[in-house]
């Protein structure tokens, strides 16, 4: 075991150099600044609105919280029985700077969406929505089933 002994040693002095060589090249540009932009992506709040779901015996009815959202900046979705809520939020400030006479201008967006399924057909034809004071209300028509008789066998 011995003559294993500066081996292991030689791997490990190997080992740790390529370590710190890695370590280096993280925090060299333009590999930092790269990390750095994935790090502030998911860094960023997880945007979604609240959602609540009733069903009477003829409809569905959703209704989602989105302050500070404008209603042409809602998308409402129907695809086989399921909805989708998505709107898109654009926030821009502004910096002026009297010294430098500069001015600088930042936009963001951000997305959010809600996809609802329904255990039962809907009639989206039959299907009408509501916004005020920042909350969407949905209201979904349920299609009706067919209802079967049991035919109960005497023997």
């Amino acid at each position: 075991m011995a003559n294993n002994h500066p081996d292991r040693q030689k791997k490990h002095e190997v080992l740790e150099q390529w370590f710190k060589s890695m370590n280096q090249l993280m925090h060299e540009k333009p590999v930092k600044g790269i990390l750095q932009s994935i790090d502030d992506f998911f860094r960023q709040p997880h945007s979604t609105f609240h959602v609540d779901l009733y069903e009477t015996d003829n409809e569905y009815v959703v209704t989602a919280e989105l302050p500070g959202i404008k209603k042409d900046q809602i998308l409402i979705d129907v695809i086989d029985n399921t909805l989708t809520i998505s709107a898109e939020k654009t926030n821009v400030s502004s910096e002026v700077n009297e010294i430098a006479k500069t001015h600088r201008q930042r936009t963001s967006m951000q997305r959010f969406s809600r996809t609802i399924p329904f255990s039962q057909p809907i009639n989206e034809k039959k299907m009408r929505a509501s916004y005020r004071d920042g909350l969407l209300e949905i209201k979904i028509a349920k299609k009706p089933g067919k209802k079967i008789d049991i035919i109960i066998d005497q023997d």
